[in-house]
């Protein structure tokens, strides 16, 4: 019979493509993946692995049974999710993630929230930006994720995960207070053409939104500092070194220095927690994600 963490950890070698990244993923030493794969290819009596430079591959049969058992683990999570919530209990553990702003602004309450309500819960909570995080709900390695996509680039969900709306954020220009459009009632993106721009890392969302955006207006944006959380962005745009866009979710409180202009055209992000469709019926992703829904609301 087919040992069901063996095969866990085939599926993890199959999903991060190399030993040391599954024994990161399952939290373990390189040498007990190693040995649970070696356990794993007496059973068969096939081999699962062959060299592959300094790493390995998997063999035909190696793809074959993980394919196999990355649908024999989603039924157990899926037996799981039932039993769960035919026991109709809050408990167990949960792993979940957020981009930098959303763990600031929600994190607090909700998770606060969550241990107050269900002391049988042991929540697992980790910054990831949005794609990094899908891919970790996709893999199994997390049960949720707050993520994001703007009003004018969505971000793709894959198949087989859940998704619910927990806010629309919206965002403003932060500008230093001697700014020449600091004292406007509204601008347009565009009036920033010769600014420099304080944004997010290269590759990240919402750089990538930011470069989409502007340049959609006929702008070549200048990026002069990155910054992966808001607030570090606001305080460089408080010592006069250039402008951002601040959404109001994680923002709070803004520093002396800065001036927050709206934009003509509304700006706003999505905000929302994803899942896997097999753990919907999960007591506790029901938990988290209300638990969620309420510290949006008092967002402001």
């Amino acid at each position: 019979m087919l040992n069901l963490e063996r095969l866990r950890t085939l599926d993890a070698l199959a999903r991060h493509g190399s030993v040391s990244a599954a024994a990161d993923a399952l939290h373990v030493t390189t040498s007990a993946v190693s040995q649970q794969l070696g356990k794993l290819e007496r059973e068969i009596n096939q081999q699962l692995l062959a060299k592959n430079g300094r790493g390995v591959r998997l063999t035909d049969a190696g793809r074959l049974l993980s394919e196999h058992a990355a649908r024999i683990l989603s039924q157990v999570e899926l037996a799981e999710s039932d039993l769960e919530a035919h026991r109709g209990q809050v408990v167990g553990e949960l792993r979940l993630s957020a981009f930098p702003t959303a763990a600031r602004g929600l994190f607090p309450v909700a998770l606060r929230a969550l241990r107050a309500e269900h002391p049988g819960l042991r929540v697992r909570s980790s910054e990831l930006e949005p794609e990094q995080g899908i891919a970790a709900v996709v893999r199994g390695d997390l049960d949720l994720a707050v993520v994001l996509d703007w009003h004018n680039k969505p971000m793709p969900v894959p198949d087989g995960l859940v998704k619910a709306p927990l806010l629309d954020d919206p965002a403003e220009v932060a500008v230093p207070a001697g700014h020449r459009l600091a004292d406007r009632e509204e601008v347009d993106l565009a009036e920033f053409a010769e600014d420099e721009w304080i944004t997010w890392g290269e590759g990240e969302f919402c750089h990538e939104w930011l470069m989409f955006t502007l340049r959609s207006k006929g702008v070549e944006p200048i990026v002069g500092h990155r910054a992966g959380e808001t607030h570090t962005q606001l305080q460089l745009v408080s010592a006069g070194l250039g402008v951002c866009i601040a959404p109001l979710l994680g923002r709070h409180p803004v520093p002396d220095g800065v001036v927050l202009v709206p934009l003509t055209q509304r700006v706003r992000r999505h905000v929302y927690v994803i899942w896997r469709a097999d753990a919907d019926r999960r007591p506790s992703i029901r938990a988290a994600v209300e638990a969620l829904r309420t510290a949006a609301q008092q967002v402001d």
